[in-house]
C-alpha cells in the first residue's frame, strides 16, 4: 500500500481502501449527510434522501428515503461510495446497491463512536484539519451535571422507549443522567404507567420519529418532562451530536 492510500474499517469490519477522496458519494444517511457537509466534503455528495434537511435548501439529487431507496436512481448517480446506516437502512438495499458500488455501513451507538465516525469521515474525504475541529468542539460541548435519571420515549402506540444500549440513551447518559431502563434492550414495549413506576426524574419528550406534543406532556404528571424539542438533537449522530450535548447542557443551567 502507497503512502498515498488510506484503509479503513466500516463497522461491519470490512476493509476499504483510498487512493483519494471519494467523488461522487450518495448518503443514505440524513445526520451523516449534514456531517459530509459540515467537514467540507459537500461537493462530493451526488444524492441524499428525501429526509436530508440540513444544511437547509439542499441543492443536490434525492433518491428516496431511508427505508425505500430509489435503486436504480442511486445507480445511475455512478456513486463510488455509499455511506447506509445498520439500523436505519434496510440490508436488503445496501446489497442490492453492492452490485454496482461499495457501501460504507456505519452504526455509531455511544457519543465516542461518533468521534470516531467524524475522524473517520475527515480521513475518508481528506478533511482531517476540520474533522479535528468539529471533535473538539464536540469534546467542549461534554460534560456532567448534577446526576438525574430518565427515560425517552420514541413512540407512543404503544409507548416505546431508548433502552440503555442506545444512542439516545448514551448521548443523555454521557452528561450525567442514568437511564432508569439502562437495563433494557433496544427499544422496549412498556406502558407509560410502567416507566413512571420507575420514578424517573426527567421525561425527555423528543419530537421524532415519533410527535409528541404538549398534550402528550401533559399526561405525564408528577415528573419534570422536557419538550417537546426537536428530535434530532436526540436520534441525529455526526455534528449534530455537538447540538444534542448543548441542548442538554443548557438543559441543566
Amino acid at each position: 500500500m502507497s503512502e498515498r492510500e488510506l484503509r479503513v474499517q466500516d463497522v461491519l469490519g470490512r476493509s476499504f481502501e483510498f487512493t483519494g477522496p471519494p467523488r461522487r458519494v450518495v448518503s443514505l444517511i440524513p445526520s451523516l449527510t449534514e456531517t459530509l457537509f459540515d467537514l467540507g466534503a459537500g461537493d462530493a455528495v451526488a444524492g441524499i434522501t428525501d429526509f436530508c434537511i440540513f444544511p437547509e435548501n439542499l441543492n443536490k439529487p434525492r433518491v428516496g428515503g431511508t427505508k425505500n431507496p430509489h435503486i436504480e436512481e442511486i445507480h445511475a448517480l455512478a456513486p463510488d461510495l455509499v455511506y447506509v446506516n445498520l439500523e436505519e437502512n434496510l440490508e436488503r438495499h445496501a446489497q442490492a446497491i453492492e452490485a454496482f458500488a461499495p457501501v460504507f455501513v456505519t452504526e455509531p451507538k455511544t457519543v465516542d463512536d461518533v468521534v470516531t465516525l467524524i475522524a473517520t469521515l475527515g480521513s475518508i474525504h481528506q478533511r482531517v484539519e476540520r474533522a479535528k475541529e468539529l471533535t473538539d468542539a464536540l469534546a467542549k460541548e461534554r460534560g456532567h451535571v448534577a446526576p438525574f435519571t430518565f427515560a425517552v420515549p420514541i413512540w407512543k402506540k404503544p409507548w416505546m422507549w431508548c433502552g440503555g444500549d442506545t444512542y439516545v440513551s448514551n448521548l443523555v447518559e454521557s452528561t450525567g443522567g442514568r437511564n432508569v431502563l439502562h437495563d433494557e434492550r433496544r427499544y422496549p414495549s412498556l406502558s407509560l404507567e410502567q416507566v413512571l413506576s420507575l420514578h424517573p426524574d426527567i421525561v425527555f419528550l423528543p419530537d421524532e420519529p415519533y410527535v409528541f406534543t404538549s398534550e402528550d406532556a401533559a399526561e405525564i404528571a408528577g415528573t419534570r418532562v422536557i419538550g417537546p424539542f426537536p428530535g434530532h438533537l436526540f436520534t441525529w449522530h455526526g455534528t449534530r451530536t455537538i447540538l444534542g450535548l448543548r441542548f442538554l447542557r443548557e438543559c441543566f443551567s
